[in-house]
């Protein structure tokens, strides 16, 4: 095979979602958005501190963590936030810049301290890989209960008694499902106070009144679920539509969960990148 035909195979597209993602056919994948890496460190902003952390080298599973610089003197727990960034499970990490800023600022306000989970995305990892992935981060979380673990901002600084997930997107999705399997599995040790859900990537079936005369951008929602988790059984499928989970009532709170959505498709009442 001569060059040129190589070159050729390698630029074709197998599969394109504008305008984040391509496929190509040699299996090549190329993001288009979310790629931008802040380093970590001390933001002087917010007077926030942040490192990255390995939590399983085999599965490429880590974090960034978060902590209010006034929290080293005198020395106090604080609630503890696990955040679940957004991007259809396909883009986006905790290392972006936007997401690094909201954590930051979010750290800062708020005088928690921050996990944000770096779960392996689609289509190399397929959902439900997110999801074990994030909970298998939260079993790391919950290792450092009584001051066990080897992380110190969190052994020596996080309140297990005042525990909140959030997540924006996709992050969103993964918060109600890992809220609905602490109230399933239990972590013991820690108490979940409550979950955040900001613009959540729910679906279903049945389209929203909004979605009637949108047909176009539904399909493709629907197509999009079936290329980020080929063995879905469909858009009712519990993980991407929560109302079809007989478990929905267990989740595994103690306070309240606060829900954030647009108004209407266009917005992502159901559905944002």
């Amino acid at each position: 095979m001569d060059s040129s035909t190589t070159t050729s195979t390698d630029s074709e597209v197998a599969y394109d979602i504008p305008p984040i993602l391509k496929v190509y056919k040699n299996g090549r994948i190329e993001r288009l958005e979310g790629v931008e890496v802040a380093p970590p460190g001390l933001d002087p902003e917010t007077n926030v501190e942040s490192k990255d952390i390995v939590i399983s080298e085999k599965d490429g599973l880590s974090a960034r963590l978060y902590i209010p610089k006034t929290t080293y003197a005198p020395q106090q727990k604080l609630p503890l936030l696990v955040y679940f960034h957004g991007g259809a499970f396909i883009i986006e990490t905790p290392f972006s810049p936007n997401y690094h800023n909201l954590l930051n600022n979010i750290v800062s306000k708020a005088n928690v301290i921050g996990v944000s989970v770096h779960y392996r995305r689609a289509p190399e990892h397929p959902v439900p890989v997110a999801h074990e992935d994030s909970w298998s981060a939260l079993k790391w979380v919950a290792s450092h209960v009584g001051e066990n673990g080897v992380e110190e901002w969190l052994k020596n600084h996080a309140d297990f008694e005042k525990v909140f997930f959030a997540g924006d997107s996709a992050g969103a999705n993964i918060a109600s499902y890992l809220g609905i399997r602490v109230g399933l599995e239990g972590l013991p040790g820690l108490k979940l106070e409550g979950v955040v859900l900001v613009h959540p990537y729910f679906w279903g079936t049945e389209p929203l009144e909004c979605e009637v005369e949108q047909a176009e951008g539904a399909a493709k929602v629907h197509q999009l679920w079936r290329f980020t988790c080929p063995t879905t059984t469909g858009s009712d499928d519990p993980i991407i539509n929560p109302g079809q989970d007989p478990n929905l009532g267990k989740l595994g709170l103690w306070e309240s969960a606060c829900f954030c959505g647009g108004e209407g498709f266009a917005e992502g009442q159901r559905f944002v990148l």
